[in-house]
């Protein structure tokens, strides 16, 4: 199943919401190339909702890791909600959780944006 990407406006905060499967090849390419797009935009504040992620694998998590390091060199923010049980773990195991902002929901991540 590819991966599916909604793109929201809260505010000034852009939200993609994931959905599918975060593997190498298209998926996490398409992933990197999403968040690059923003950032060209000057999108300065993004959410990544990772609550329809049924799967992620190393290159998912390459991309990811990626992603936040491109946003964070540009000096914006990128943060992670909804995380599932499974890939929190993975994110624990890899030592990522202390890299990634990471919020239990998306107003709470939206609030801990600048004003």
């Amino acid at each position: 199943m590819p991966l599916k990407m909604t793109e929201r406006m809260v505010g000034d905060v852009t939200v993609v919401d994931l959905e599918g499967r975060i593997v190498l090849g298209e998926e996490s390419s398409a992933l990197r190339e999403r968040v690059k797009g923003l950032l060209g935009q000057d999108r300065k504040q993004i959410i990544l909702n990772m609550g329809q992620v049924s799967y992620i694998d190393s290159a998912g998590l390459g991309a990811l890791v990626a992603s936040y390091t491109s946003a964070k060199n540009q000096g914006a923010a990128l943060k992670l909600v909804n995380l599932g049980q499974k890939f929190r773990e993975v994110l624990q195991v890899t030592k990522l959780l202390t890299v990634f902002d990471v919020y239990d929901t998306e107003q709470a991540a939206i609030s801990s944006f600048p004003k």
